[in-house]
């Protein structure tokens, strides 16, 4: 490359290869950190990752179904999980594209527990999403819904 040294080229091609890593292992970093302080009963680190106008999609029939629109009905929903006792942990964070328009796919398990420590419900699934400027805008869980289901009269006796 006329005007360019070997070298500099080479560095060039290193920091371009290295920054979508690095981009990732933040993105991760902050999920996992965000799924902890949620467990925690922080929703704060949760809330500041989402865009006003975000949209959320849970499919299926169980009482955590639906689309929720905004930051506000979100919260709502996350406030259900947290009070419900919920935890989520992620085992893969797998992020994509530039910061202005990034895509991110989670694959978690979540569970719950009584108050004798006893796993009363467990599920696993994907959570895919898209983000801009580190806000994220729409995701969407795919999870077994059934176990959902199955997991509502447990809630409902407990007034969640």
């Amino acid at each position: 490359m006329p005007g360019r040294s070997r070298s500099a080229v080479a560095a060039a091609v290193i920091v371009g290869a290295a920054l979508p890593a690095l981009y990732g292992a933040a993105v991760g970093a902050m999920v996992r950190y965000n799924a902890r302080r949620l467990g925690e009963g922080d929703l704060g680190p949760q809330l500041r990752a989402y865009a006003e106008d975000v949209r959320f999609v849970f499919p299926g029939r169980s009482s955590w179904a639906g689309e929720f629109n905004g930051k506000q009905a979100v919260e709502k929903w996350l406030r259900r999980f947290v009070d419900a006792g919920l935890r989520i942990e992620f085992d893969d964070v797998m992020v994509s594209g530039p910061p202005w328009a990034t895509r991110v796919c989670l694959r978690f398990h979540d569970y719950c527990e009584d108050e004798t420590g006893e796993t009363v419900y467990t599920n696993e699934g994907v959570i895919y999403g898209h983000a801009r400027w580190g806000k994220l805008t729409h995701y969407v869980v795919f999870e077994d819904t059934q176990r959902g289901e199955e997991f509502d009269p447990y809630l409902a006796a407990r007034g969640l």
